[in-house]
């Protein structure tokens, strides 16, 4: 199987746990609690995959000075995007519609746009590292792969869930998410593709960058969200979720 082909299926198996979330959101009434309980372990798991895996990759390949300029300018760039949308309907886009915010959110003008932009912009930093982690030769991570997966799926409901109190029809919802997840695979695709045979500096800076905007979307969105719901048991599933990405990586290292 050509590289590439890999690296698109690996994007497009991220993001389609999007879809999934949603259809959970459709077969299932599940307690908010317990969506923000995964949430909080999946904010667990990709810290330590930003930690264990991609800032470690980026470090290994391009020194201190390229890891160090893409990880602060990958968070920029998430901010700034973030805030830019938020200002047009998704500030509160991993909600699951069970207060007034998520309520204004989505009976708001462009505001199933903006959530659409807002999944997007969460998820292609995620799905460009899985295209440029199989560039090592050493396979995709796994890691990587099982801490977007269990991040996407309570974003998928969430979301979906606000939008079906919203009115919006199924049909519009699982465009959404299945356009997401198609995008995630070509963004994978182009993160392999765009990077081969790149120079390392080049490739740790885009590793880096990608860790950069994903902390910063855990620290602005999910994590907060888990908390909402969770309170003061957040913290010790987050722990969870970190430990078992961290006993993941060096089992499978």
């Amino acid at each position: 199987m050509a590289l590439w082909v890999e690296a698109a299926l690996w994007g497009l198996l991220g993001g389609s746990a999007l879809v999934l979330g949603a259809a959970i959101a459709f077969l299932a009434n599940l307690p908010q609690r317990a969506i923000a309980s995964v949430m909080a372990l999946g904010s667990g798991v990709l810290i330590s995959a930003v930690a264990f895996e991609l800032m470690d990759e980026a470090f290994a390949r391009g020194g201190f000075d390229s890891t160090a300029l893409g990880f602060v300018v990958g968070a920029a760039i998430y901010t700034g995007a973030n805030i830019f949308i938020s200002r047009r309907g998704a500030r509160h886009r991993k909600r699951s519609g069970s207060n007034e915010h998520q309520k204004q959110q989505d009976a708001s003008e462009g505001s199933g746009a903006a959530i659409a932009v807002g999944a997007l912009l969460d998820g292609i930093p995620e799905s460009i590292v899985i295209g440029v982690s199989l560039l090592g030769g050493t396979g995709v991570s796994l890691v990587t792969v099982f801490a977007i997966l269990l991040s996407n799926v309570p974003e998928g409901l969430a979301s979906a869930a606000g939008m079906r109190k919203a009115g919006r029809s199924p049909v519009y919802i699982f465009s959404v998410w299945g356009g997401i997840a198609a995008a995630s695979g070509l963004a994978a695709l182009f993160g392999n593709v765009a990077l081969a045979g790149a120079d390392p500096d080049l490739i740790a800076a885009t590793t880096a960058l990608a860790a950069g905007a994903i902390l910063a979307m855990l620290a602005d969105t999910m994590i907060p969200e888990a908390f909402e719901e969770t309170h003061e048991y957040a913290g010790l599933i987050t722990v969870f979720g970190f430990l078992l990405a961290f006993v993941l990586s060096k089992v499978g290292g």
